[in-house]
């Protein structure tokens, strides 16, 4: 446990959304009532089901032709792909993205619920279910994904997150987008559960690390220079442990 809680309070992401996390235990607190509870239920579900898509259809799109965009789409996910290993790639590089989203998505569920709870409670709920609920889910994630990948000692619970999850890294990387524990339903809700007889048809062992690209692919080249990376992914970079 303690190794995985190292890594998460370095990231960028966790550390910015921070302060909203705590002012929106404020807002509960200073505003509660049982209504609120269930906005921060609501905004967990809302950060699984976000979770899963961001996964699906953003990190795993189709890759882009402009070296540029294609460069940002490496740093964010295909590069953590070629060098899952690599803590520093778990997570992309714009720390306040999330911060832009979860804001985005509390004046969107405010402008919903005005109409009504009024303007300020509309306001509360959203931000206690986006920045307390959602929030608290993205930790989860976070937690289950580092700890799937540190190589440390893991009890049960580690053992089956790394199970499911490097199951879509060197496995079937189209298949098992969900990564925080409990949350295989989603995926076989939409049809993209871990399937042996699928992955195994669909294996190819000089892509999977790419995705499906061509490791020499020049795009993947470029990009791997870009970010200091070695030129064939699965290897470490010098001065790694």
């Amino acid at each position: 446990m303690f190794p995985t809680l190292r890594v998460l309070v370095h990231m960028g992401s966790l550390q910015r959304l921070a302060p909203f996390w705590l002012a929106a235990i404020g807002l509960l607190v200073a505003f509660f009532s049982p209504w609120l509870l269930l906005a921060v239920l609501w905004g967990v579900i809302l950060q699984f089901f976000v979770e899963y898509a961001m996964h699906r259809f953003l990190l795993h799109r189709k890759p882009p032709t402009d070296q540029g965009v294609f460069n940002d789409l490496y740093r964010s996910h295909i590069g953590h792909h070629e060098f899952p290993a690599d803590a520093e790639f778990f997570t992309g590089n714009d720390h306040w993205y999330p911060v832009r989203f979860g804001l985005i998505a509390v004046a969107l569920h405010t402008v919903v619920l005005w109409p009504f709870l009024g303007l300020q409670m509309a306001f509360v709920a959203a931000f206690v279910a986006l920045f307390l609920g959602s929030v608290t889910a993205f930790a989860f994630y976070e937690y289950c994904h580092t700890l799937a990948h540190l190589n440390v000692k893991k009890g049960w619970f580690g053992q089956r997150i790394t199970r499911e999850h490097l199951a879509h890294h060197f496995q079937d990387h189209r298949a098992t987008f969900h990564v925080s524990a409990g949350m295989g339903w989603i995926d076989r809700l939409f049809g993209t559960h871990h399937d042996p007889s699928v992955a195994k048809a669909r294996f190819d062992r000089k892509t999977l690390l790419s995705m499906g690209m061509d490791p020499e692919d020049l795009r993947l080249v470029t990009a791997r220079k870009a970010w200091g990376l070695p030129p064939r992914p699965g290897t470490k970079r010098e001065g790694t442990a």
